[in-house]
């Protein structure tokens, strides 16, 4: 099955991704399951048996309070499995923060980081996205 969602990487989450996949060998892997399993099925949803197509809402995103409109969803997965941290499950410490762009079907990777190093996501990052995504689409 093809994915409704495209997906892009901002250069501050590639050099977090490149940091941690020396420590987390399967991480790659990792995301990709984390883009069907979650962010998919949370924003885009699964058809059911009667071709309906309803969103799963299976507790590993959470909405970050603050930067949220109607186009545009600021989210953290905070249950991301990481087959590299054998035992952990869901609970591998991982954390992705993500745009989701509710109109264009977009996830804009902005941050990814192992709880063990950092408690929080970085808000300024998140502000400086919004301030160049906005100076983007300015005319």
């Amino acid at each position: 099955m093809t994915s409704k969602i495209s997906y892009e990487e901002t250069p501050e989450f590639q050099k977090d991704f490149k940091g941690l996949i020396k420590k987390f060998r399967s991480l790659k892997d990792d995301l990709e399951l984390a883009k069907t399993a979650a962010i998919e099925l949370y924003h885009v949803g699964r058809a059911d048996n009667a071709g309906v197509l309803r969103k799963i809402d299976n507790q590993s995103i959470f909405p970050i309070a603050g930067f949220c409109t109607e186009e545009l969803l600021i989210c953290k997965i905070k249950k991301f499995a990481c087959k590299a941290l054998k035992g952990r499950g869901s609970k591998s410490g991982i954390r992705i923060v993500y745009a989701f762009h509710c109109n264009s079907l977009r996830v804009d990777f902005i941050e990814i980081y192992f709880k063990g190093n950092k408690e929080n996501e970085n808000r300024e990052r998140i502000k400086e996205y919004l301030k160049n995504l906005s100076a983007a689409s300015a005319p």
